[in-house]
Order: structure tokens, then sequence, then C-alpha cells
């Protein structure tokens, strides 16, 4: 095989034989060097050193280049990521906050076409999922109380892995400066041996699996410092991610800044499913703001510490997880990275989604149903299909109660990006807030037929719990009511014994004492008439800003202008998400032609379509690439009285129509009725006098 065709592996087992035998040469030209060898001889041996280190040095381009289009070469991918954000930035779709202080790293604002973007995603969502599904949609309080969370885990857990450099203070995430380590090494350093090779690529696919000691041990393995000082850096050690706050003037009520939305909806589950009538499956959505305080927020509006949240909590029976509606998406083929193609070091395949739904790699239908309708919503958006992935966490990775999760993950200039988080939570959410409130959070299914059954019954004895506890009886009794049948039986065995039981009520925030007087538990046979559970939960959580990045940079490309003197950008959104639908030029600076595009203009907000109108006396061909860059679909040319010019983007394509249907035309392929290749068919084609610079 030559060595121009070879792999990865090839290439670095052919760079290593080369390299040794360069350093079996100079070995040899010491050696005459030493013993006073005659000067032909040195000079021999010095020219096949020289031609040895020719080799070497082709084989170690040869590699780069293998390294570079596998992985997209980390001087490509920053040079594509620069001029994608310098156009971002000029063109005002967003920038850095309080840019004039310098601003703050993690905070950014978004400009009139980042948020035109970013109003039509959230459209697009609403429509694809809340409408589709009948989903109940909620808006809930950023400020959390600390109840909540603390029940939830957030306070306990919800953190990150940090390091700080030793000397100065400075903070950095413990796993981004392994995962950077070991991705410089594998693009830069073309020496590495096979096995170090396979150690370093199974480290960046386990990296989410590693634990604080495990990621410790790496660091000090590899010698990796502060990326800033080159300063030793502490052992890794958590740090909470939330704002935290407080309610009131007193202080006493402590509060967050809500790291995620779902817990809006999880609190309201009672209230919600007596408004859905009682009935599962249902789900609630809720689209708003969230914050974590990141450790070193970089890459972005990929890394932020305030951004906008989408996510749905699908409520179903935890024993009959199978959707209706899985048969439309069951025929789906798209990437898939399951738990053992990571572990084995293998890349992401193409799999059938009902084939993995009946193999069980992915747990069940519900699962798999939203699983599929993330992977249309993004490819809908303009997301690029050969650079969307759905990977499955690892164990470690995965949470406790969780059943199965999957990340749908979007290529981009920083690498695969989290965007989209596809999780079976169980019913552990609902039961954590049960516990916590003491209010029961649960559903019911009648059966047809009573059914006889050996039930635990609790039941509290107020008067006795009343004279012991006085005002906190009802948080007593609460509490009581809500203990799982292992929890009952311990108690019942512990008073029987000793008469009474130390007791937490979470609600008290303390512990009481409870007497076997107080409370009666017992194992009894009932007919039942229905089945009472906590519903397990499938919860799709959308990261808006991440998704808006990575569609910024599958939009981007640049082309030659007409005179080939410079490159110009482009952003190919598609219309639905486009910032402007269309642009309206008079060809010529003409009072005829301006009072047309006023009336082309006014049509167009009647039906409601975003539209710049440019009356300068700029040329044409100049006028369409300012609009190219911020990726208006439609430029509307007019070129006489009775009928214009309409110039797709991409294409740039130009049909004829009336004035008259001009609107009705744009609107029509803007809201996705049509295509641009169905309005082709319908009207004709224009070979244009005024064409692009």
């Amino acid at each position: 095989m030559d060595a121009s065709d070879a792999s990865e592996e090839t290439l670095r087992g052919v760079l290593a034989e080369k390299q040794a035998s360069v350093d079996a040469q100079a070995g040899v030209v010491r050696l005459l060097k030493a013993e006073a060898a005659a000067k032909a001889d040195i000079e021999a041996a010095v020219e096949s050193l020289k031609a040895l280190k020719i080799e070497v040095s082709a084989v170690a381009k040869r590699l780069q280049a293998v390294v570079s289009s596998s992985g997209g070469g980390s001087g490509d991918r920053e040079a594509f990521r620069q001029a994608v954000v310098n156009t971002l930035e000029r063109r005002l779709f967003y920038i850095p906050s309080f840019k004039i202080y310098r601003g703050v790293a993690g905070l950014y604002d978004y400009g009139p076409p980042g948020c035109a973007v970013k109003s039509n995603v959230l459209s697009l969502w609403r429509q694809h999922f809340v409408l589709e599904e009948n989903m109940l949609e909620v808006d809930c309080p950023c400020v959390t109380p600390e109840i909540v969370l603390k029940a939830s885990g957030h306070v306990d857990k919800f953190t990150d892995l940090m390091v700080k450099d030793e000397k100065t203070g400075s903070c950095y995430r413990a796993d981004h400066l392994l995962k950077d380590f070991c991705k410089e090494k594998l693009e830069k350093d073309s020496t590495l041996p096979s096995v170090k090779v396979a150690e370093l690529k199974h480290i960046l696919a386990v990296l989410d699996d590693l634990s604080a000691e495990e990621l410790g041990a790496k660091l000090k393995e590899y010698g990796i410092t502060a990326p800033d000082t080159k300063n030793p850096l502490s052992d890794p050690y958590p740090f909470n991610l939330m704002f935290q706050t407080s309610i009131g003037p007193s202080g006493l009520s402590p509060g967050y800044m809500r790291p995620e939305t779902a817990q809006g909806i999880f609190v309201n589950f009672k209230d919600l499913y007596y408004y859905n009538g009682y009935r599962l499956p249902f789900a609630a959505a809720q689209i708003g703001q969230a914050f974590r305080n990141e450790i070193s927020p970089r890459q972005g509006l990929l890394r932020v510490r305030e951004f906008t949240l989408a996510e749905i909590e699908h409520f179903v029976d935890p024993e009959d997880k199978s959707h209706p509606k899985f048969v439309d998406v069951a025929d789906l083929e798209f990437l898939m990275f399951p738990r053992e193609l990571q572990l084995s070091g293998e890349s992401a395949k193409l799999i059938d989604l009902g084939e993995a739904v009946r193999k069980g790699t992915i747990n069940n239908e519900t699962l798999g149903y939203f699983i599929g309708r993330v992977y249309l919503f993004l490819t809908h958006l303009g997301i690029d299909k050969e650079r969307l992935r759905f990977r499955q966490h690892l164990p470690n990775e995965m949470a406790h109660y969780a059943a199965d999760c999957w990340d749908a993950e979007i290529e981009c200039s920083y690498g695969w990006i989290e965007c989209v988080g596809i999780a079976d939570r169980s019913a552990y959410d609902l039961r954590a807030h049960t516990d916590k409130s003491g209010v029961s959070l649960v559903a019911h299914e009648t059966y047809p037929e009573p059914r006889e059954v050996e039930k635990l019954v609790i039941t509290p004895s107020k008067k006795e719990l009343g004279l012991a506890f006085k005002g906190n009886q009802k948080m007593v009794v609460e509490a009581l009511e809500v203990l799982n049948q292992a929890e009952a039986l311990e108690i019942k065995a512990a008073l029987e014994s000793k008469g009474e039981i130390e007791f937490e009520v979470c609600t008290l925030g303390k512990s009481v004492i409870i007497k076997k007087s107080m409370v009666s538990i017992s194992m009894e046979k009932k007919k039942e008439h229905q089945r009472v559970f906590t519903p397990s939960v499938i919860e799709p959580s959308f990261g808006i800003g991440r998704i808006i990045y990575c569609l910024f940079e599958h939009s981007f490309y640049t082309r030659p202008s007409k005179s080939d003197d410079e490159q110009l950008n482009v952003f190919r959104f598609p219309p639905l998400v486009a910032p402007i639908k269309c642009t309206v030029f008079p060809l010529i600076k003409s009072q005829q032609f301006d009072e047309v595009a006023k009336i082309i203009a006014r049509s167009l907000r009647s039906a409601g379509i975003s539209h710049i109108i440019d009356i300068t006396g700029t040329s044409i061909g100049k006028r369409y690439a300012r609009t190219d860059e911020i990726g208006v679909p439609f430029a509307i040319t007019v070129d006489s009285t009775s009928s214009v010019t309409i110039r797709e983007r991409d294409s740039k394509e130009q049909i004829r129509v009336s004035i008259d249907e001009v609107a009705s035309v744009v609107k029509e392929v803007a809201d996705g009725q049509s295509t641009w290749a169905d309005i082709m068919w319908r009207f004709p084609t224009h070979s244009a006098s005024h064409v692009d610079d």
C-alpha cells in the first residue's frame, strides 16, 4: 500500500519504523566521528542520515494531512471558526455583553438578526413539539427556592470538577484540560506510537465517565499544568454551578437562579394532571432562561452563564412505555453512538431507529420516538445530518435512577457538541418532590373490575400526634403518609421492638421521635378499584444557543465575487429560520421604481413577512452580497412597474412574478408550504441583465 493512501494507524507505524532508522543511523554517525573514521565514510553516513530524515518528514506530513482530514485540522477549523464569528459579530447576530466595559466571560447579547433567528428556531420548536404533540406549555419563575433544588439534588450534586492554579488561584475545568491535551497530542505529535494513540483516543471516548480521582491521576501522569502560567494544579474537586441568591429583604429565604427549567414542571405535576383530565401519557413543555456559573466559559455561545432552554417532560406509565406514533419514525436511519461502540474505540454508525428499539439498544419506544423527533427537528432547521449523531451515555456518566440517556451531538469547529439531551429519568423527580414536599405526585389507573391486593396501610393517630407536635402535626402526618412500603415496614419493626424511633421530617428540617401509639402500620388485604403509581418521565432538553451556533457554522460558506478578487460570505439558512425573509431592491434610482418597492413592502408587511427595503443607489450586486451575508433567502428586484424578479440566494436563479403575487409567493416558501423548486415550475425563469457582482 502506498503511504499516501494509508490509514492513520498504518502511517504511524511507518513513521515509527523510519524514526527508528533515523535514530540508528544517527548512532552510526556518532560512532564514526568518535572513532575518527575516514572523512569520506563520515560524509556518506551523514548523507544517509539526511535522506532518512527527509523520508520521516514526508511521512509525517502525510500523517498530518490524514489527521487533519479526519478531524478537520485544528488550523483549518480555527480559521473557519474565525471567519464565521467575525461575520456574526460584524453583522450583529451576537456580541459580547457589556462590551464597552470589556465584557464578562460567558455572557452574550443577541443583535437584530440573531434575535430573529432565535425567535424562528423557537417558533419551529413550538410547532414541531408543542402543537404536534398537544403538549401543555408552562412558564415558571427563574428564581427558585432552595428546598425545590434540594429535593431535585442540584444543591448537593450539580457540580463540575475544578482545578486551581496553585500559585495564582485561577480556576479551570479539569476535564477540559485533559481533553485539550489529548486532542493536541493526537493532532500535532506525529511521532506518537500506536499504543499511545489508542490510549489517548480511549480517554477522549470515556472522558465523561472518569471520576475525580481518575481525572486527577491522568492530569499528573501527563504533567498537565495551568495553561496560562504553567504552574502546578490542585487535585480536582467539585464546584456547584448554581448562582445563589436570597428571596425577600431578610435574607432568611435562600434561593437559586434555576439551572434548568424542568423543576417548574415537576412541582406543577398535580395541577397539570388535573388539567389534562387525569389522563396519561401527557407532556408539559417550557421555554425559558437558565443559569449556570461556569468555571471557565469559552467556546462562545456553546458555554455561557445565562442561556435559553426548551425542555419537555413527557409523563408515562412505567409499565407501558410504548408510543402510538413510534411507527412514524421507526424507519429513520441516522448516526448512533451506543456505549459499546464508544468503549471499544469505534466510531458512530448508521443505525435504523426501529431496529435499535427492537434490540434494546434504546430502552423503549417512547424514548426512541423522541430521539426520532429530535433528529427530524434538527435536520429541518438546517443541521447537516452527516454531522449529527446520537450518543448514548456511558455507565458512570448516567444518573443512577435513569433507565437510558442519549445526547444529540452536533459537530462544529469545536468538535462534537452536546445540544440536546434525551433521557428516560424513570420516576425519580416526582418521587423526590413527593418525599420533600409531602404532597403526593402520583397518577391513577381505574380497574374495570376491583382487584384484591395486599396493601400497606398507614394510619397516623392525629390525636397523639397533635398532643406531641401541636402546630407541626400536619407536616409529621404528611411525612408518615408518603412512606414507601420498605421504609414503613422498617419503622413498624423498630416500633414493635423499641417502642419508639427517630424519624426525619424533611419539611421541618429535623428529626422527631415517633412512638408506637402515634401510628399504626400494617399489611392488609383490600379490594382496589384503581392502581396508584408514580409516572416515569421522558425528558428531551434543548440547549437553544448551542443549536443556533452549530446552525450558524453549518449554514456558512464563501463564494467568489464576479470579479474573483474577493470571497463573499453567505449563510444558507432555510427560509423558515432565516432572520429576514426577503429584500426589496429598485434596480436603479428612480421615483417610479421606488414607489413600486414601497407598494411591495406594504404587501409584505400585511402578510407578516420580515423584509428589508433598500432604495440606495449602490450596485445591485453589492446589495445582493450584503443580504446574502445575513442569510436572506430571497431578493426582489424592481425593474419594471408591472412585474419583478425574485432571486434565490444559493442558486442565484431568478423568476419573474407580477407585483400582485410577490407577497403570496414569498410567504408560501418562507412558511415551508412549498420549496423553491416548486415555485420554479410555476413561474418563468428570468435571465437577468442585473447579475451578482
